[in-house]
């Protein structure tokens, strides 16, 4: 370990090259320092960081075992670590995930996150961001995320995936025929950049700002439904090939399902199929030892998007485009 003050981070980072991780212990709320040390460490000199705030470690001493093996699992996957997986029946399979953050602060520029496994146990991640005009068009910049990802895909695998599933997080019911007629058909041309390929592709969009509530009626009581549960009838969509999952647990009151539209089917997955997929990939966010609330790469596109966007104000180095480094 070496103490470093903070203005001689960067001298420090310039001469020792073969830095793997770098670990900041802080004091205080300083939003400032943090913001700081995360540009250095993901924009101008692109290295995985983990920052501990010392209240963290030094108030809590009943929990410090666990808060311990919290920052340890992070600092495993933002070194590229592989922490648990699913089994998924599906062969050459990519999948995607895609969330949009607007900035506040400037001119409501949109940052798009884009996340996308290319290795056949969907265990490791490839991610970039994308910042936005106003008036740019998101499909752009997927164009340009989609041809890279592929590339990388193949890079590690020798070959092109046959089946791509793509969860598009930050759509509206009333853009959805946006993203079937236009957006859809401008991604598939991106596979005219490689000869002779054609994959079949899924795409949903997720919905998670909704107002159905799901119960589950347990003698004279209604309860959350176990994580699981979905439901595909009576309150879905007669337009839509739709459904309702609840995959994380809620300790109490009503369980709130998050609702996946499906507006691209050519592989031609089953409903079940489609849900149960959905179901394994909310089991996959290594920043929590359970499910979530949406799949795992739409959560790394929003903790991706978030991080450019809020934090770094600029794009992460492509050094760091196959580590968590944004957990």
């Amino acid at each position: 370990m070496i103490l470093l003050q903070a203005g001689y981070l960067l001298s420090f980072l310039f001469i020792k090259g073969s830095i793997q991780l770098v670990v900041c212990i802080i004091t205080g709320n300083k939003d400032d320092l943090y913001r700081a040390i995360k540009r250095l460490c993901n924009v101008q000199n692109p290295v995985p960081s983990q920052v501990i705030n010392v209240r963290t470690i030094s108030t809590q001493y009943a929990k410090l075992r666990s808060i311990a093996q919290k920052i340890l699992l992070q600092i495993n996957c933002k070194l590229g670590g592989e922490l648990w997986g699913v089994d998924i029946p599906l062969k050459q399979l990519m999948v995607i995930g895609i969330d949009v953050y607007h900035d506040p602060s400037r001119g409501k520029r949109s940052v798009v996150g884009f996340v996308a496994s290319i290795n056949p146990i969907v265990t490791r991640w490839y991610s970039r961001v994308v910042f936005q005009t106003p008036h740019q068009e998101i499909i752009d910049s997927l164009k340009v995320c989609l041809v890279a990802a592929l590339q990388k895909f193949h890079e590690v695998n020798h070959h092109l995936p046959e089946k791509i599933v793509i969860y598009r997080d930050g759509v509206s019911d009333g853009q959805l025929k946006i993203v079937e007629s236009y957006e859809i058909p401008q991604l598939e041309k991106c596979f005219e950049a490689f000869n002779n390929y054609n994959p079949k592709i899924v795409v949903f969009v997720v919905q998670k700002q909704i107002s159905t509530n799901i119960y589950s009626s347990v003698g004279q009581q209604l309860l959350s439904p176990p994580p699981g549960t979905v439901l595909d009838h009576t309150a879905t969509s007669q337009d839509w090939v739709d459904f309702y999952l609840i995959a994380h647990y809620s300790p109490q009151g009503c369980g709130i399902p998050t609702h996946y539209v499906c507006v691209r089917n050519t592989a031609n997955l089953a409903p079940d199929h489609m849900q149960r997929l959905t179901f394994k990939l909310c089991h996959l966010y290594w920043n929590w030892p359970g499910t979530i609330r949406v799949p795992a790469p739409c959560k790394y596109a929003h903790k991706l998007a978030f991080l450019s966007g809020h934090i770094l104000h600029h794009e992460p180095s492509i050094e760091l485009c196959e580590k968590l480094f944004f957990l």
